[in-house]
């Protein structure tokens, strides 16, 4: 089942027009946490996209996949990786051939399964953690923590002849796995509670309801609610409320606080 399977079928169980989203998409081989965003929070996306992520994954080890995961043309080696150890930190990381980056404005997969050769540009992305969670002979398990646009699978692949065998999302910023229930809607304010929130009077709550700019400080301290990798400083994205309701997601600008996302109205 792929993550726009998922929206699909969530979109046929509500009333018809009722806008639907995802904040990040899963290989199909892949299993574990998918958020699904519907009706306003489809609007807050780039948001929770941006959010770290936590994987577990087995890497078959002296095994190679041309794809880098087990739905690939699979051959074996017998080369096992020296070291079982990932990079850490920023690195330059170069998208799979067989993945959904877009090369001259096509999917590079669609490319890839044409025989064309491929190469996606590389791009930087963070590996906050990575721990070996066990090893055998011919298999290994690690638990990563990643900024978002990591590719797991070219991590896997990193270590030598190997191949992501297995990969499950168990986090995404706070949400975790076992928390997970597709019969719970989140309220806005819950949903998106890891960004510091800053409360208005009720004249700043007219000015934002009309997407205008406020004063950052009049409205009271901010408050910081997420401690992860990704911490929100006062110049990051934060939550305008007003008598706890939620009302806009807005950024700093020149002491000045400018509504991104509207949700309503005061």
């Amino acid at each position: 089942m792929t993550s726009h399977d998922v929206v699909a079928r969530v979109r046929r169980e509500l009333p018809r027009g009722t806008r639907v989203g995802h904040a990040g998409t899963l290989d199909p081989f892949a299993t574990g946490l998918l958020l699904v965003l519907v009706g306003r929070l489809t609007r807050a996306q780039r948001f929770l996209l941006a959010l770290p992520k936590t994987y577990r994954a087995v890497a078959r080890l002296g095994w190679t996949s041309d794809t880098g995961d087990r739905d690939g043309r699979l051959e074996q080696t017998g080369r096992l990786p020296a070291r079982l150890e990932l990079p850490l930190g920023d690195i330059e990381q170069r998208p799979p051939a067989y993945s959904a980056v877009k090369v001259s404005g096509e999917r590079a997969y669609a490319r890839a399964r044409r025989g064309e050769a491929v190469e996606p540009e590389p791009r930087r992305v963070t590996v906050h953690r990575a721990e070996l969670l066990w090893h055998e002979p011919e298999r290994a398990a690690f638990e990563i923590e990643c900024s978002t646009g990591t590719y797991v699978r070219s991590l896997i692949g990193g270590l030598g002849d190997a191949y992501c065998e297995e990969l499950q999302r168990t986090a995404i910023g706070p949400f975790r796995l076992e928390d997970a229930d597709p019969a719970r809607l989140l309220a806005p304010n819950e949903a998106l509670g890891f960004l510091p929130e800053q409360a208005l009077d009720d004249e700043q709550a007219l000015a934002v309801g009309h997407g205008r700019r406020v004063r950052g400080e009049a409205g009271g301290p901010l408050r910081e609610t997420h401690a992860g990798p990704l911490r929100e400083t006062d110049a990051g994205p934060l939550r305008l409320t007003h008598r706890g309701r939620l009302l806009a997601l807005a950024e700093a600008r020149a002491g000045e606080l400018q509504p991104v996302v509207v949700f309503a109205p005061r």
